[in-house]
């Protein structure tokens, strides 16, 4: 295949995939044009596989560079469009940011990923400590407009879509949560967060919320 004649972005992106939904609200917050091309991950297409070795989404093509995993394609899009700035200037706050969003890749969407595919028994425990976990961070979440932040980051881009998708998951946060509801409901709101959630799924989830 070749790559380099394209002249737009193309997002590889399975449609209720939470990376994918990552990378979209980013390319949606830069407002960069880009085409998306939904993909069943268990079904990859020829071109997919061609263009990523493990077959996986969301993949960025981006002229010649084809890049996958999320983290990797966030970080690309901040440094090749610096605005607005989606990490910190300073390296320790840069740094801080990392590696919160590692955690919420090793301490939440693992537990995602359980209730998704594991035993009914399983998933209602990591429901329960997904809640749980949630819950405890509500005065984090109460103490400034974005997580740990005044601006709109990275990191806020990881965590939108494991709120939204708390329904689709069984999961109804209590009302000691409720700084945590109040911050899902204005990343919801944002333009970015929509675009980035794809047409198809916006509007088969939307009442959901």
């Amino acid at each position: 295949m070749t790559i380099g004649n394209r002249s737009v972005m193309v997002l590889y992106s399975g449609v209720t995939d939470l990376y994918s939904h990552q990378v979209g609200v980013v390319l949606a917050e830069k407002a960069i044009t880009f085409d998306v091309i939904a993909v069943d991950p268990l079904n990859p297409t020829e071109d997919l596989i061609e263009l990523n070795p493990y077959n996986t989404v969301p993949t960025l093509v981006d002229a010649d560079l084809v890049l996958y995993e999320s983290l990797i394609i966030m970080e690309y899009l901040d440094e090749r469009f610096p605005h607005p700035p989606l990490l910190p200037v300073y390296p320790t706050a840069r740094a801080k940011n990392r590696l919160m969003m590692h955690r919420i890749k090793q301490d939440w969407y693992s537990l995602v990923h359980t209730i998704e595919n594991a035993s009914k028994e399983a998933a209602e425990q990591a429901r329960k400590k997904l809640t749980d976990s949630l819950t405890v961070l509500n005065p984090v979440f109460a103490d400034q407009p974005y997580f740990l932040s005044k601006n709109f980051s990275l990191v806020d881009c990881c965590i939108a879509p494991l709120l939204w998708r708390l329904p689709a998951l069984g999961i109804t946060l209590p009302p000691q949560a409720q700084a945590v509801i109040d911050y899902g409901e204005r990343i919801f709101t944002r333009n970015s967060f929509k675009v980035g959630l794809m047409d198809i799924e916006y509007d088969t989830e939307e009442d959901d919320i």
